[in-house]
């Protein structure tokens, strides 16, 4: 990946052992150790995931492939099955039912319940007028203006 030799890693060890110290210089270390260890990891799981997802399209391919020429061949023979049928469809049934459509299937209707014989339908319903609401409306003797009320 980067072409760096024996003598450039030395070069680099001896600036940071003079940057950071011998007391911070191991620590220093781990940390880019674990950091460079993450970054590895992450690449390797995306690489792997990205195969994957390769080789899982290609075997949909493959299926999507395999399953249109399997139906193309399935069709092909209930077709001609069915002409085959139709060719001897007059042996089988009798005259009068050789082409007829077939009538549709009844339906059943559902009905609401009518009154008995001698009850009445009930009415619809009226509004029930409230008094209380009613004695807050102004009636035409009340004042229409504050002016009004005070003189």
């Amino acid at each position: 990946m980067f072409d760096i030799g024996f003598l450039e890693l030395l070069i680099c060890g001896v600036i940071a052992l003079l940057v950071l110290g011998p007391e911070r210089l191991p620590t220093a270390a781990r940390a880019a150790g674990r950091w460079i260890g993450g970054a590895r990891r992450m690449v390797s799981q995306f690489t792997s995931e990205l195969d994957r997802q390769l080789k899982a399209e290609e075997l949909r391919e493959e299926l999507r492939k395999a399953g249109d020429v399997g139906l193309d061949d399935v069709e092909k023979t209930v077709r001609g099955a069915l002409d085959e049928a139709k060719k001897y469809e007059h042996m089988i049934l009798p005259d009068d039912q050789t082409r007829k459509p077939r009538p549709a299937p009844a339906t059943r209707r559902v009905t609401p319940p009518s009154p008995e014989a001698g009850e009445q339908p009930e009415p619809p319903h009226e509004p029930v007028r409230d008094e209380a609401a009613a004695s807050d409306q102004p009636s035409d003797s009340s004042p229409t203006s504050p002016s009004d009320k005070y003189s």
